[in-house]
């Protein structure tokens, strides 16, 4: 007797009665190595958030200013735009490349860059020399960041693939809290060591990924696109079930893949279908919204431009703004972290609600206290915005750290996660480039009325992500790609073939049907 439409539409569609009750991530040998080889990939956002907070430390170093003529206005902001010039150059390119030479060795070519760009800026005898490097750790990164969150979303087990993938973003602070103590701690030097050491700092990720990316699993969707089958099999069996090819799990997976990719087939996979159809329309229209939110929610001032802020409100001493600048890494470090790991919990979309009301109250608290400082000079007025700051970044960190990353590969199907993870990252380019030309000459003429501007976009980004957020709490990969389409049965047909494939509809024999036969049924 056949599997049934009442079965395929019911709870056990899906993968979740597979998952062994006993394998966890700290008593099963094999997750654990696998969540190794992933924190390898994880570390690739920790690169970008040691940028930025080497450059907004180095903005308050006295050496630093002194080498390069006390840097200001476009000129500050060329140095802090320059990267996000660099990963511009390189996006034309990075998803071919992810998609014909696979994840492993994308990540390997983008840090081989960002290792020697990081060296011509330790080396940098002059502005130029410093810009030019800066230029190629962007173009570096464009193509490791393109392709890390992709294989870490592609190759974790199914239980933790969402909280894994959510820290990716997540560990951005890593990279900021080091370097926000490494140049704390090297003010105190008087020679160029105190700049050059923080930027030969910037080179150890790289150096970790080019020796070590190797031993990383390749992703098993892109083998299987490949036509590689077997070694995509070996992989999922090898981590997510002791090495056992039979299992219900392992094999859900591999026939879920093969079903995607060949529904996917049928698809245009060019730059066109990123809007040909009303569902990657309705996921561009999130992802592009998500990326310039990232950038655009008054996280962009503090995130790059602390030292003008503090000095607003008549902080003024180095010492002191390096150390709230460290302090506030880890802070935001604790929040994003633990977002990440309520993501199943929580949902998606209650959190991505929960932030925007959060940094809309505790921006308009800021620019009303900073505002009243300045009107009164009152050291109150300043400590009440320094709170804010960590109240806003609190309110940031809960939703738009952990998962705009996560978000947006999830619901990309596997034929366009490449294109349109590129064009996500396009985008907080583009913002970041505005923000870094635009808010310190906007900073210099209109000050704190500058703020003013984000309270209203805050508002609408609430808006926005109310009217148009999806939950994906509790989807595989395939079944979050198809959500989006608005035709249930594309969901069904994949997850329902691969349970049938799989042999793992529950309390169903095989009867010799096929599975094309079944995905009509169903």
């Amino acid at each position: 007797m056949g599997v049934s439409v009442g079965v395929a539409q019911g709870k056990e569609i899906g993968y979740h009665h597979l998952l062994d009750p006993t394998r966890r991530w700290y008593n099963n040998r094999r997750l654990i190595s696998l969540h190794g080889w992933i924190f390898l990939l994880l570390i690739t956002s920790s690169t970008n958030g040691y940028d930025g907070s080497m450059m907004n430390a180095l903005q308050a170093e006295k050496t630093w200013n002194a080498y390069f003529n006390n840097p200001h206005g476009g000129q500050l902001g060329l140095l802090n735009a320059i990267q996000n010039i660099g990963s511009l150059a390189a996006y034309p390119f990075a998803p071919y490349l992810s998609d014909g030479i696979g994840r492993r060795r994308t990540i390997a070519f983008g840090a081989s860059i960002m290792l020697a760009a990081t060296a011509i800026q330790t080396a940098s005898q002059s502005v130029g020399m410093f810009i030019g490097a800066r230029f190629l750790i962007g173009f570096g990164l464009t193509f490791a960041a393109n392709s890390a969150p992709m294989l870490v979303t592609e190759v974790a087990y199914p239980l933790y693939r969402a909280p894994l993938t959510s820290l990716y973003n997540s560990l951005w602070y890593t990279g900021s809290i080091i370097a926000a103590w490494t140049t704390f701690g090297t003010e105190f030097m008087s020679t160029s060591w105190s700049w050059r050491l923080p930027s030969l700092f910037q080179g150890f990720p790289a150096i970790a990924q080019v020796l070590l990316i190797w031993f990383v699993p390749e992703s098993p969707r892109w083998l299987i696109s490949k036509g590689r089958e077997d070694e995509a099999l070996k992989i999922l069996a090898y981590y997510h079930a002791d090495g056992n090819e039979r299992d219900q799990l392992v094999q859900y997976e591999f026939e879920e893949i093969k079903a995607a990719l060949e529904f996917e087939r049928t698809q245009n996979v060019g730059w066109k279908a990123l809007v040909q159809t009303p569902g990657n329309r309705k996921r561009m229209r999130i992802i592009i919204a998500l990326a310039w939110f990232s950038q655009w929610s008054g996280n962009g001032l503090v995130s790059y431009y602390l030292t003008p802020v503090l000095r607003n409100i008549g902080i003024t001493n180095s010492t002191i703004q390096l150390l709230i600048n460290g302090i506030l890494q880890i802070w935001n470090l604790f929040w994003a972290c633990g977002s990440a790991l309520l993501v199943e919990r929580v949902g998606r979309r209650r959190l991505f609600l929960s932030s925007a009301a959060g940094m809309l109250l505790f921006f308009t608290m800021q620019t009303i206290m900073t505002a009243r400082y300045l009107d009164s000079g009152s050291p109150g007025f300043a400590h009440a915005v320094i709170a804010f700051i960590f109240l806003f970044y609190a309110a940031y960190d809960i939703a738009f750290s952990p998962l705009i990353v996560s978000y947006t590969v999830e619901i990309l199907p596997f034929n366009l996660r490449a294109k349109g993870f590129n064009v996500f990252n396009f985008t907080i380019s583009c913002a970041l480039i505005f923000n870094q030309y635009v808010n310190p000459i906007a900073l210099e003429h209109i000050n704190w009325k500058y703020y003013i501007v984000y309270c209203c976009w805050i508002a609408f980004e609430f808006v926005f992500l109310y009217f148009f957020v999806v939950e994906t709490k509790g989807l595989s990969l395939e079944e979050t790609a198809a959500l989006f389409d608005g035709e249930e049965v594309v969901q069904k047909q994949i997850a329902a073939r691969a349970l049938y494939n799989a042999r793992a509809v529950p309390g169903t024999p095989s009867d010799g049907k096929t599975s094309a036969d079944f995905t009509e049924k169903a």
